[in-house]
Parts: structure tokens; sequence; C-alpha cells
């Protein structure tokens, strides 16, 4: 009896709308289903955007428009793949790791956000062939626990090639793989790779005496993706997943200029409770490194640096 009864809550919360509250909270009480940990706040993931993500209009408006739409429809197609591009310390890993936050109750430690990081779990390019059958069954595993299930693919451009193609079958629009429903989980891949591209454009843009806020996601879409897909480094070099059109949104993360690294050193010494220390503003802007040699608009390491410098100048 008691073995059933997990599945009889379950129906009845299914069944009766009305009494859908007390018999969620049941069930919950005794069970680790990933159902009972989803709780998306959408509302929240829009303003943790624009509030705490410096310079970036276009991911903060793409993330927050895909993510929309995606947790909106009830019967989605196929997954949600986003691709962050970029160079280091522009609010990749940041914004990943929002995503986490407020999808899931528990947040970046919920069982059911699973993170990836080559150099740990993908060390050597010998052992490609291993770590796909490794990586296949991990994601069929947890797509049959939870089909909410977020895996965050992080320093992409590290990755053995190849390996990332192993996903190939549970990211398109088919309804069941290996008897597993996945069209509802999130896929991020995070690279530096395509910055280059980023950069150019975002400097003959300024340059040009556009805001950087005319530039526009169709501005950078096809030339990101095109640079990901010829560059050998960027873990998705020649890959099927891009060739078949498999990653929903390519997603730029723009050059960060000396402007948007102070306001990276006044929101962080706001959480120390110095929101008052100019000084400390001013120098850290001061003491970064920016190109290009002319003109000297971005920093190189974004916001990256901010906190040790912040805890040399206090």
């Amino acid at each position: 009896m008691l073995a059933v009864l997990p599945a009889l809550l379950l129906l009845l919360l299914l069944s009766s709308r009305s009494a859908c509250g007390v018999f969620q909270k049941l069930y919950c009480s005794f069970s680790d289903s990933c159902d009972c940990d989803f709780k998306p706040n959408i509302r929240d993931l829009e303003w943790d955007l624009y509030k705490n993500v410096f310079g970036q209009h276009l991911a903060q408006d793409l993330v927050a428009e895909e993510v929309s739409r995606f947790l909106l429809n009830k019967s989605p197609d196929r997954p949600l793949v986003l691709s962050f591009h970029g160079s280091s310390g522009t609010g990749k890993t940041l914004v990943s790791t929002m995503l986490g936050n407020h999808l899931y109750g528990s947040a970046m430690s919920s069982p059911f956000v699973h993170q990836f990081v080559p150099a740990l779990h993908f060390p050597s390019a010998k052992r490609v062939a291993q770590y796909q059958a490794e990586l296949k069954n991990w994601v069929k595993g947890n797509l049959t626990a939870c089909s909410r299930s977020v895996f965050i693919f992080d320093e992409m451009e590290k990755m053995p090639a190849g390996l990332i193609d192993v996903l190939e079958p549970f990211l398109g629009p088919s309804h069941v793989v290996f008897r597993t429903n996945y069209r509802k989980a999130i896929y991020v891949f995070i690279s530096t790779a395509g910055q280059e591209a980023i950069h150019r454009l975002v400097l003959e843009n300024r340059r040009a005496g556009r805001d950087r806020d005319e530039i526009k996601p169709s501005d950078l879409q096809e030339v990101v993706q095109q640079s990901v897909y010829s560059n050998k480094t960027s873990g998705l070099y020649l890959s099927s997943i891009v060739q078949q059109n498999l990653i929903t949104r390519f997603v730029p993360f723009l050059p960060l200029t000396r402007t948007h690294v102070e306001r990276c050193v006044r929101a962080q010494l706001c959480q120390r409770g110095s929101c008052n220390r100019d000084d400390v503003v001013e120098a850290v802007g001061r003491d970064m490194t920016y190109d290009p040699a002319e003109g000297h608009y971005f920093s190189t390491t974004g916001c990256k640096a901010v906190a040790a410098k912040i805890s040399f100048f206090l």
C-alpha cells in the first residue's frame, strides 16, 4: 500500500484542482520529484538580468524572451538550447547561474541542474569515445528522472572535438528518444569562441558613432554561428548540432567598457555595505586593462578581476 501511495497522491493532484495545493504539499513532503522543486519565476529572472547584468542588452533580451517562451509552452516540440559567446568576464556564467536560481527552488544546488567543466569531466582528448558513452548515459538517466533537467556546459572551447555531438539525438524535434521524453530540458553552452567577431562588430559600431544599444541580435547571430562552427577550439567545430540548427539561440555577450566595469564595482561594493566608496570605484576602473591600443575602449577581463581589485583598494 505504501508503495503505491505516491502514485495515488499524484493522480489526485492531477485530477482535482480544488485539492491541488493540499495534495501537492503532501506529495512533495516525502517525494524527491523534480516537479516539487521546479518553481520557475520568470519575473524574478527578468529582474535579476536587468538589474545585475551590465552592458548586455542582447543577452538580457534574448535569454528573457527565449526562457519565457519556452516555459509558457506546455508541450514544446524540442528542448531549449542556448549558446553563450563572448570574452571573459562579460557575464556568461553569471547568467547561467541566474537560470538555475530562478528555475528551481533549491537553485543551483538542485540535483536537477547539472554542470560540466571539460578540464574536470573530460580532461583527455584521447578518451572521446568513452566520454561520449558516459555523457549520453548521464543525460539519458537524468532526463528519465526529470524531464525538466538543466544541463550547463562551461568552457566549451576546452571541450574535446566531436564530444558534444553525442547530444544530437536529445536536441531535435522528435517526441521520444531512448524511451525518454526530453523536450522540456534546457541546455546551455558557454564559450569564449566567437569573441573576436563580436569585438570586431562592436568596435566598428563604436567608431561609426553608433550607440551599442543599437546593435540587434540579427547583427550577430549568423556571424557568431559561422565563427563558432569554423573554430577548431570552439567545442562546436563542424558540429552536427550547428549543422542541423539545433541551437535555439546564439547569445552574444558584448565587451565591457569602463562604465560597465565601474557599475560592477559599485554593485559589489554595495554587497559589502560600502556603496558610497566612489574612490574605490574610480581606482578599480582606472586600474583595469583596456583594448584596443588605439582607444582603450573595452576591458580585457570584463568584470572578472573586479572582486580582487576591490579588496586591494578598500
